[in-house]
């Protein structure tokens, strides 16, 4: 039986990463997955909804922006065939990469499922393998209803929602987060008539107040219908799906995306039964090395508690392994970005305006509209603003944009935010000009001199 000095379960954003981290370290490593090499992340959430994102968006920008800007054609129409292939296209190379990389570090992939038997030995089909150190990163996956049977044809997750060989006339969504507006706004964008129904009073709830209602209204323009403060009670499926919801309400669509969030993939990995604890959702408890309660046994990712992304995943399998390692690191949970790829894209990290009254920290919050940034206007993305929020004392203590390249402009606050800079640091910090990053400057200097284009 061969022995390895750390074994990976899961070879997602975090369970990759960390392997090949390991490897890098000079620990003899081996990575277990019982699907396809990437995980959620890579096989059938973020790069194939990112791909068909961008498809879709090409679409609409054609559609609605072409003829101001001096372009014309004819018979403009989506090959969903052809969107579809090139997902998988990019899909496939990317787990041809990770194959690579394994072996590129001396990684030893193992296929199949994996059971934890002890603190150092786990079993993979009718094998077994030993490890010095064992990292569970077995992610999530999307939670269902229990009167909505998942049929990936007429009842959707995100997974099928991304294979679809069809456009649906009339597509419901369960659940106004962010993967249900991304999924959400591709139909849109085919052509489905769009509707979402969300238990809560706004969309995107986790997302600062004000950048929630803004995006809300945006989207409403795009065509994208929103029932708030309702709950799905029950659902007849037929030739169609029909949802009876609070106050009587009455939906029918052809299809159904359930999209009201992920749960742990904790359960058939044998921790009951080696006494490892999770809480009432499924999450492993951990302590600050990321080892669970079972000595030699660590945990991250989606199946620990915090925000579920790939980023955040990535950089805890590099931290657990390093201290393993003996080294000494440090994420800053706050410094995590959270981002919605829609057109315009949301990007936020830090606190906001709630959290910190939550806190009762004493807070100055501004914003710049993106109407009088020059790039913004040029390219006709002018929807949208950047808001900070930051102590009274001047430290930044978030940063959320609403916008075009939203998910590239918040690198700039992750690392203040992470720096703990101060807001006339940014204010005082010369940006490139005509850019969509001048928004966050002028933010800034709205906080300390005053914004000059407003």
């Amino acid at each position: 039986m061969e022995e390895f000095d750390i074994v990976v379960i899961g070879s997602g954003p975090g369970g990759y990463v960390a392997a090949i981290r390991a490897a890098q370290l000079g620990f003899k490593t081996a990575c277990i997955e019982k699907k396809d090499l990437g995980g959620t992340c890579l096989n059938i959430g973020c790069i194939p909804s990112k791909a068909l994102l961008h498809s879709t968006e090409l679409l609409s920008k054609m559609s609605h922006q072409a003829e101001e800007n001096g372009i014309e054609f004819s018979d403009l129409k989506a090959n969903l065939t052809k969107m579809m292939e090139r997902k998988s296209k990019i899909v496939s190379e990317f787990t041809g990469g990770i194959s690579f990389l394994f072996k590129k570090n001396k990684i030893t992939h193992i296929q199949g499922e994996a059971r934890l038997k002890s603190a150092n030995t786990i079993s993979v089909g009718d094998k077994e393998v030993k490890a010095k150190n064992i990292i569970l990163a077995t992610g999530s996956e999307p939670i269902d209803l229990p009167f909505l049977p998942i049929d990936e044809q007429k009842v959707l997750t995100s997974t099928g929602a991304l294979s679809l060989d069809h456009v649906p006339k009339k597509l419901l969504v369960i659940g106004a987060g962010v993967i249900g507006v991304e999924l959400g706004s591709v139909y849109r964008r085919l052509g489905s008539e769009v509707t979402f129904i969300e238990f809560m009073d706004r969309i995107c709830p986790t997302m600062d107040q004000a950048i929630s209602k803004e995006y809300q209204k945006i989207l409403e323009k795009q065509g994208l219908n929103f029932f708030l403060s309702h709950k799905v009670e029950r659902a007849e499926i037929g030739d169609s799906v029909k949802l009876v919801v609070s106050d009587n309400k009455n939906f029918e669509a052809d299809a159904v995306l359930v999209a009201i969030g992920r749960r742990p993939c904790s359960k058939n990995l044998g921790l009951e039964e080696l006494g490892i604890k999770t809480d009432e959702r499924g999450f492993v408890q951990i302590d600050g090395n990321f080892q669970t309660t079972l000595p030699g046994v660590y945990a991250i990712g989606d199946l620990v508690p915090g925000p579920m992304l790939a980023h955040k995943a990535s950089e805890e399998g590099v931290i657990c392994v390093e201290r393993i390692k003996g080294l000494s690191s440090h994420l800053e949970y706050m410094a995590i970005a959270n981002v919605a790829y829609t057109s315009p894209e949301v990007a936020s990290v830090g606190l906001t305006e709630d959290r910190a009254k939550e806190l009762k920290i004493n807070f100055k919050t501004a914003s710049f509209p993106f109407k009088a940034n020059s790039r913004a206007k040029c390219v006709g993305a002018e929807e949208g603003f950047v808001k900070i929020l930051a102590h009274t004392s001047g430290r930044l203590l978030g940063i959320h944009i609403l916008g075009e390249h939203a998910s590239e402009l918040i690198a700039e606050a992750t690392l203040a935010i992470e720096k703990k800079l101060f807001v006339s640091d940014l204010a005082d910090t010369c940006h490139a000009h005509p850019t969509f990053s001048e928004a966050l400057k002028e933010a800034a200097l709205n906080l300390t001199k005053g914004a000059v284009h407003q």
